[in-house]
């Protein structure tokens, strides 16, 4: 009979999270937010980390607020953060109100209709309002807000405790939108008067702190994702990926691989053929060759054995890729192993080889990994 720990075994990926980063990221923001505080946004699974892990580290530490994005992630964490306080950025419908209320999560309101049903099933529980400044995704436009900031008789039914709003372009510092979003803001949190309020984003605070309001809100950036184009990032890198090589074989010049036939080996070759694909959350659009991503961004993924360097051959299949390991010392090779995420290929690395984000990389990576955490467990 098997155990969990001999499946663990039989995973072809490894995923190494590093909790300790993760802590020393949020007291990072936690600092560069001041005179506000740093909540944590912890949907999507903590960003694919892990959030059943993530959110009692950060408790540990000090954080007393989450954001997530569904009901059901506030129930799934609220037993590893009694006494914090959870909002739910996708606010309430009317199948959730029970839920949010029995579980003590706080919506955040994002229309009127969410604003009425609340304030007519909510039975006085806290919420906060989401108001948009320039983005166009959820939230009351300014002048909604406004409206609901004087309606006496409506306010008298809701207890809120908080307002919100989200940069659309803090991952540029420069643009304009940024300062127009920060004043549109300003307007809404008069009009409520004395309360507490959040604008930031992972990007907004390394690019501006808390810009006066109560908390601000990092996402990617608590997972070592970058969060500021064309700055260095100054996050502690938190998720290690490597591969189990299933083969090293040999192919001569002329001679083509993987689907399509995409790559032809200019050389005599060895191919290291490593336990891992798009099934993975490895994503086909940082294949070598044989995709549109090419034509655009000339080199695709490549991983790392021993610190050389093995780019990635042909196209990425469901369960197994092909690496170039041909200049791979024969004693790095014995390890059996290769880099996919880590020291020597950043996150944001794979993610610009896919044409794609560290945050999708990330929430990608899929359930066949063996997780491991700092203590040494794993699932």
């Amino acid at each position: 009979m098997s155990t969990d720990s001999d499946c663990a075994e039989l995973a072809g990926g490894r995923l190494d999270i590093d909790l300790a980063a993760v802590v020393a990221n949020w007291r990072d923001l936690d600092r560069r937010s001041r005179p506000g505080r740093a909540a944590a946004v912890v949907k999507a699974d903590a960003y694919g980390v892990g959030a059943v892990r993530v959110v009692p580290a950060l408790v540990a530490a000090g954080c007393e607020t989450f954001f997530v994005a569904l009901p059901g992630e506030g129930v799934a964490i609220r037993p590893h953060a009694a006494e914090a306080r959870i909002f739910v950025l996708e606010g309430a419908h009317a199948g959730s109100v029970g839920v949010l209320r029995g579980h003590g999560l706080i919506p955040a309101l994002a229309s009127m209709d969410q604003v009425r049903l609340w304030a007519e099933k909510g039975g006085g529980a806290p919420c906060a309002l989401q108001v948009d400044t320039g983005m166009n995704r959820l939230g009351l436009d300014v002048d909604e807000a406004v409206r609901l900031a004087g309606d006496g008789a409506l306010r008298a039914r809701l207890t809120v405790v908080h307002l919100m709003s989200h940069f659309a372009c803090a991952d540029e510092p420069d643009d304009p939108l940024n300062r127009r979003q920060v004043e549109t803001f300003r307007q809404a949190v008069a009009a409520f008067g004395d309360i507490e309020s959040s604008l930031s984003n992972s990007a907004g605070v390394l690019a501006g702190g808390a810009f006066g309001h109560a908390f601000t809100r990092p996402g990617i950036a608590l997972y070592g994702g970058e969060a500021v184009n064309g700055r260095a990032n100054p996050m502690r890198p938190v998720v290690r990926l490597d591969a189990r090589i299933v083969q090293v074989r040999g192919a001569r010049a002329g001679e083509t691989v993987s689907y399509g036939a995409a790559h032809r080996l200019s050389r005599d070759s060895r191919i290291a053929i490593a336990s891992v694909g798009y099934a993975d959350g490895y994503p086909r659009s940082g294949s070598g060759a044989g995709v549109p991503l090419r034509d655009a961004v000339g080199e695709g993924h490549a991983g790392f054995v021993g610190g050389h360097r093995a780019p990635l051959l042909g196209r990425v299949t469901m369960d197994l890729t092909c690496f170039d390991v041909t200049d791979v010392p024969e004693e790095a090779l014995a390890g059996g192993r290769i880099e996919l995420i880590g020291p020597n290929r950043p996150l944001d690395d794979v993610a610009r080889a896919c044409g794609t984000i560290g945050y999708e990389i990330l929430t990608g990576l899929g359930p066949r990994y063996r997780r491991r955490y700092p203590n040494g467990s794993g699932h």
